[in-house]
Order: structure tokens, then sequence, then C-alpha cells
């Protein structure tokens, strides 16, 4: 068994979801932009912009889950993590929400939603990504997941890569 917790879905060592990701956060991101360019211009233009941007972000935020629950559901050293946990839920409820906000924006027309409450999900999702941004990068950077091991990592059967000073003793 590898010493760190490794994605399932996967091209050769390379992990999907951190690559599907960075789509979904940019047009989250980009849409609360175009709401406040909407609220300082009042130009149609960023009020369709951000719907259709909101659109996309779910969209690719569902393929990210696709591989996001194929890492989860398959590797039981992510589900005893609790930043998993809340990476997972606070990124389904932004989703939730982000399908709100579009429904909102689609059923109403672009322009009369944003004012208030298409600006204010907007703002919502984007402190909700904030936080479970920074959940997903303590599953990598604190828990190693989906870290390839290092050759002395896996031999040795730990997670600790700090590198080994002669006089310097691992406690067991």
């Amino acid at each position: 068994m590898p010493a760190n917790p490794q994605s399932t879905a996967k091209i050769g060592n390379h992990p999907l979801h951190p690559m599907l990701i960075p789509f979904p956060v940019a047009f989250l991101v980009g849409a609360f932009v175009s709401d406040l360019g909407f609220l300082s211009t009042g130009d149609g233009f960023w009020a369709r912009a951000s719907m259709w941007l909101i659109g996309a972000a779910i969209v690719m935020a569902l393929l990210a889950a696709l591989a996001g629950f194929a890492d989860f559901f398959s590797e039981p050293r992510i589900r005893a993590l609790s930043d998993a946990w809340y990476h997972m839920i606070g990124n389904l409820t932004a989703v939730v929400i982000a399908l709100v906000n579009f429904a909102l924006r689609y059923s109403q027309d672009a322009e009369p939603a944003i004012r208030p409450w298409g600006a204010v999900l907007s703002f919502v999702v984007v402190g909700i990504l904030l936080f479970t941004g920074w959940k997903g990068w303590e599953m990598v950077y604190r828990h190693r997941v989906a870290v390839l091991d290092a050759p002395e990592q896996a031999a040795a059967g730990t997670t600790d890569t700090r590198p080994r000073s002669p006089g310097r003793r691992s406690a067991a």
C-alpha cells in the first residue's frame, strides 16, 4: 500500500480532480466580478456574462465532483480526514447555491435577478470556495492526498518526507 492516500481518478500518475477544479472556481469568481461590473455600469452584457459563467461553472463542477467522489469513496484514508468532509460538503453546498442562482437568473432574465439576490448568492459562493479551497490544500499539503510517494518513503512506509540530517532520529 502506498504511504500517501492516492487518487483513483487519474491519468497516469496525474489526479483528475485538481486538474478540473480551476474551471468552476474561475467561472464562479468571474460571475461575481461580472455581477459587480453590472452593478457599477448597468450594462446588460455583464449580467448575461454572469449567468453563463455560472452555467459553465455548474457543468465543470459536476465533472470535478465525479473525480472527487471517485477518490473520496475509493480511498478510506481520504474519507477518514475531516478536511475531506468539509471540502466535499462545502463544495456541494456551493454548487447547490450556484444552481439556485442560475435558475433565478434564467427564469427572471439575467439583469433583474442580480439585484440584490444574484450578487449576494455569488458573493456567498465565493466565500464558500475560499473555505473549501483551503480545506483542499490542507488535504494535499498536510495529509499528502494524491502526492506521489518518494522512493525512500515507499520503502519505509512513512509519510514523513522531511530531509534527514545524519544525527536526527525519527520518532517511531
